[in-house]
């Protein structure tokens, strides 16, 4: 497994773990939430809240990773993957607070800012990365991961949110998310290269 999964790439996989695992807590009961505790939720708008984080964050991040691609280096791309990732795991919070089907909207056109920012730096960094000759193998890990999360968390979101309520599972969201981010850290110094003009995939 060494010899196939760097360290930069560990990590990249462990942060995405991470971050999926918060929101999947949430993604399962969403519904329930909106239809429960927001003024205005109802069947008609639950699809309409989704459609704005995806149109929100499929409209803005093909600029986002034309702008990445014009800035050689990774310094760039690691910051606003950072801010990305602050911006849309704090997001849960405001939820924390909304009574309103209007603030839901908002919050959701912001997380589809945020995830615009963090999907093309975090898959251009991963490419980038990936060891020679093991780049099936890397992607199947970082879907597996992603799945193994999802399903731990659909698995027990429903649980958490109807013992101790939905604003906790807000909260672990935030806490998951910045785990992830405080992951990424770890790697700045693998991944600013000395020269930011040249990328090679990894030969270990």
């Amino acid at each position: 497994m060494k010899n196939k999964l760097n360290k930069v790439i560990f990590t990249l996989i462990l942060s995405d773990f991470f971050l999926h695992t918060g929101w999947g807590l949430i993604g399962p009961i969403f519904a329930i939430f909106l239809t429960e505790q927001i003024k205005g939720g109802n069947l008609g708008t639950i699809g309409f809240v989704a459609a704005t984080y995806w149109f929100v964050k499929s409209v803005t991040q093909p600029f986002i990773a034309n702008l990445f691609d014009l800035n050689k280096g990774e310094e760039d791309d690691f910051k606003f993957l950072i801010i990305g990732m602050v911006v849309a795991n704090l997001v849960p919070i405001g939820y924390f607070f909304s009574t309103q089907i209007h603030h839901i909207f908002f919050l959701e056109a912001i997380r589809g800012v945020g995830m615009a920012f963090v999907a093309p730096a975090w898959l251009g960094m991963f490419s980038r990365h990936i060891n020679k000759n093991w780049y099936a193998f890397s992607w199947s890990i970082q879907s597996t991961a992603i799945g193994l999360s999802m399903a731990f968390a659909a698995a027990f979101g429903g649980v958490i949110a109807s013992v101790i309520g939905f604003k906790v599972i807000f909260i672990l969201i935030t806490i998951f998310g910045l785990l992830a981010t405080a992951l990424l850290f770890t790697i700045k110094d693998q991944i600013f290269l000395k020269d930011h003009k040249v990328f090679n995939f990894h030969e270990e």
